[in-house]
């Protein structure tokens, strides 16, 4: 009887066992036939399951979102027109630093021959076969494209360490033939971040520099940022708070740094979207220690107001005031400050946060509708969903229990203003602004956290990517898609006219802002998904009791939104243009 022939070891097989060995337990798929190597070996691979998702960006944006609570994520894609589809995703996770591996497949080494000789022009390429990689190298830390399986193993080492050490995306493509191609095995030791060092001589200018400033503030205060998340450096900020005594803010990417709890969290600050008290202890600070903090244009007055005031440590650069420094890293800078406040009699200060606001603040003094006569009016607000929807998460203990996804839109401004949240527990688009992104990161979020996912989407951005709701279903997922049904891209609408919110016929929406009417209920029939609407905030109430269950299927809310109604939050930064 003849011996049953053992499958020989790939290129594929040797990414897989890396990814598994740093706990990527999927890989986001869409499949293609470049790629058939690659899919073929991970539909065959033991401990990584296959995600197939409805298109690219419900692959990446998942993608993005598993890395973003797991350290490290997958996704396969198809060469040319699938890589193209999912640049958006992978370009945000490039801006937000989330470690996502592209891995792809383009025509092999004699397709480029026939097209050499006879002018062949190869389906899904441009013409120039080399296009992928070219435009990845934008918005990845690494990009490689593989003709032989010679020296595949220290290529992809290479990458992983890269995506590892920069908390940013890499392309690893293959000629069409090679993740087949046999490998030699992976060491049994996992792959680890470069741990970067600094520049002694500046790192010492530029701690005493920034601890002069220090010394002499009589308001100081720390702005964390995600940074500090993605590159393990929370229990140093926790360590720095405490040594110092400071009190501290997130910004919106990094809400949610730390577990939102104690007397020395003040809120999330998000500009003028923020509640008052956060608002003025930001406006009065005379330092701001910004660390591993993204300063988008969200934050233009925070630039031009406290410039020289700010200490800012991120992994791009370091300043003290007008003072720039290279070759410092965020790590060696905060342990630094560190043994300076633990050295320094001053310190810890005994300042104390604000109380956090009690419900139902801060939404009802953020509401665009006066909570002080509710029998006017029941119907839903941002605010006011936000009011019932934290009050029952907190009330029925579930905060441990859930992650929530926003892309940009007017609701994720509102939501800045929420305490309470867990560690990294509030996944958003919050720098590179991507309309959809919420309801395309539900799947890896839960996936990648374990957690349920809560997302909540504006109507528009819903419309984008309401497909993701089939590979919630598919796998089974419990998650929520709350669905901010007002008929109109409210933040669209606010950058351009504002005045359009304003009562009155004269005031109208520009047309291009007006969305299509749908059948939410029959959308969720055909994606095999649980429906539930609420009109009122009573109908809320009764929704969220029923979410309470803890359901085999995903559910799509329709929360219905009057269109005129604008949150106080969106009016404010609408009027600082």
């Amino acid at each position: 009887m003849a011996k049953q022939q053992t499958k020989p070891f790939t290129v594929a097989d040797y990414l897989l066992t890396r990814l598994k060995q740093l706990n990527v337990t999927v890989v986001f798929q869409i499949p293609g036939d470049y790629v058939k190597h690659f899919t073929q070996a991970l539909e065959h691979f033991e401990g990584i399951e296959t995600i197939g998702t409805t298109n690219e960006l419900d692959a990446s944006y998942a993608a993005d979102a598993y890395a973003r609570t797991r350290g490290l994520s997958a996704v396969s894609l198809q060469y040319g027109v699938s890589t193209y589809s999912a640049l958006n995703a992978v370009a945000g996770a490039y801006v937000e630093r989330s470690p996502m591996v592209v891995i792809s497949a383009c025509p092999g080494a004699d397709a480029r021959k026939i097209g050499d000789m006879y002018g062949v022009l190869y389906h899904h390429s441009t013409g120039n076969l080399n296009a992928d990689q070219e435009i990845y190298e934008h918005v990845t830390v690494a990009a490689e494209t593989l003709s032989t399986s010679a020296g595949a193993p220290e290529k992809i080492d290479a990458l992983l360490v890269a995506a590892l050490t920069e908390q940013r995306p890499v392309y690893i493509a293959c000629y069409r033939e090679v993740w087949g191609e046999p490998c030699e095995k992976p060491s049994k030791k996992k792959l680890e971040a470069i741990i970067k060092k600094s520049n002694k001589a500046k790192l010492e200018n530029a701690v005493n520099q920034a601890w002069s400033q220090i010394k002499l503030a009589k308001n100081p205060l720390v702005f964390a940022g995600v940074e500090l998340l993605r590159h393990g450096l929370t229990d140093l900020l926790e360590e720095l708070i405490e040594e110092s005594g400071i009190l501290y803010t997130t910004t919106s990417l990094g809400k949610s740094v730390l577990d939102e709890e104690g007397n020395k969290f003040i809120g999330t600050y998000s500009d003028q979207a923020s509640i008052q008290n956060v608002i003025d202890l930001v406006e009065n600070c005379d330092c701001l220690l910004s660390l591993g903090t993204i300063i988008t244009d969200d934050y233009v007055w925070l630039a031009e107001n406290k410039y020289s005031d700010m200490i800012l440590s991120t992994t791009e650069t370091t300043r003290v005031g007008y003072f720039v420094y290279d070759e410092i890293t965020p790590r060696d800078f905060m342990e630094a400050l560190i043994k300076k406040f633990k050295k320094d009699n001053k310190y810890p200060l005994k300042a104390k946060a604000p109380k956090q606001p009690k419900y139902p603040k801060p939404w009802a003094t953020n509401s665009d509708l006066d909570f002080d006569t509710p029998s006017k009016s029941d119907d839903i607000t941002f605010n006011r969903f936000f009011e019932c929807n934290m009050k029952f998460l907190k009330d029925n203990k579930m905060l441990d229990d859930i992650i929530m996804t926003f892309g940009v839109s007017s609701a994720m401004y509102v939501a800045t203003n929420a305490y309470g949240l867990k560690q990294n527990s509030f996944i958003s688009s919050a720098a590179w602004q991507c309309i959809g992104f919420e309801t395309g990161a539900a799947s890896g979020a839960q996936l990648g956290s374990g957690k349920r996912a809560w997302t909540i989407a504006g109507d528009g951005g819903f419309m984008m990517i309401c497909q993701a709701l089939s590979t919630l279903s598919r796998f089974n997922l419990n998650g929520v898609v709350f669905v901010m049904s007002n008929g109109v891209y409210a933040i669209e609408q606010v950058f351009v006219d504002v005045k359009a919110f304003e009562p009155g016929p004269k005031h109208k929406f520009d047309a291009f802002d007006i969305l299509p009417k749908w059948n939410y209920e029959g959308l969720a029939t055909a994606y095999n998904t649980n429906y539930l609407r609420a009109e009122t905030t009573s109908e809320l109430e009764d929704v969220l009791k029923k979410l309470k269950k803890n359901n085999k299927k995903p559910t799509l809310v329709e929360i219905v939104i009057p269109e005129k109604v604008l949150p106080q939050q969106m009016e404010r930064i609408a009027n600082l243009g």
